[in-house]
């Protein structure tokens, strides 16, 4: 009989509790996003969406994929500024004087990754994969998030009986941009929250947090 630290929900509870409640909530944006839509189309006196074309409109994708690009962008950024750039006493730092095991050269070893085995470009890539991963999925939610933002605003002019804007322009409008700097700002506001955050208080039993003795100007 297995012991509970042997349970697939023990080893995988992070990810399967963070991945639920993004659904769950993605759900509630999805469920009240066509709420909005459509009590915008009866003050426009025009037929309202079902769940199925609410789905597939601009409107419910660029809700999304603002917010996601942002959320990739502040994830990408905050690894690579996190391989060079120290705070003292934060948790969420590498030391100031002494050497980490992330920055060792990786070692082939029979149970390495078959990147490391491989070597060469192959390996180079992969010394920076988590960084090029953040980078491609941002750059598809911004893509994603311009395509949904441009449509719906031509979709709400053409409502209203005004003129619609070629993609070009739209790209230099201040409407899309405004769109990404208003959650690009809070992302960073985040980072900078538990880097700093981290340094005075304590979450007992956290990663993020360090040992609850630990004085101020440890890292």
């Amino acid at each position: 009989m297995g012991t509970s630290k042997n349970t697939f929900f023990y080893r995988n509870g992070l990810s399967i509790s963070v991945i639920s409640l993004f659904l769950l909530f993605l759900s509630f944006q999805f469920v009240t996003g066509w709420n909005v839509k459509n009590n915008e189309l009866v003050e426009a006196h025009l037929p309202q969406l079902s769940l199925r074309q609410y789905f597939i409109s601009p409107h419910f994708m660029q809700a999304t994929f603002e917010n996601w690009e942002s959320e990739f962008l502040q994830m990408g950024m905050y690894v690579l500024l996190t391989v060079s750039l120290r705070q003292e006493g934060s948790a969420e730092s590498k030391s100031l004087t002494e050497k980490e095991e992330v920055d060792r050269e990786p070692e082939v070893r029979a149970n390495a990754p078959w990147p490391v085995k491989k070597g060469g470009i192959i390996l180079l890539i992969y010394k920076h994969s988590l960084s090029i991963a953040f980078g491609i999925l941002f750059l598809l939610s911004f893509i994603f998030h311009f395509i949904g933002s441009f449509n719906n605003f031509n979709e709400e002019q053409t409502e209203k009986h005004l003129q619609t804007m070629n993609w070009n322009d739209y790209f230099l409008n201040s409407q899309f941009w405004f769109e990404s700097f208003q959650n690009w700002q809070s992302e960073f506001l985040a980072v900078a929250a538990i880097v700093l955050l981290s340094i005075w208080f304590r979450e007992k039993g956290s990663p993020q947090s360090k040992p609850v003795d630990a004085t101020y100007d440890e890292n």
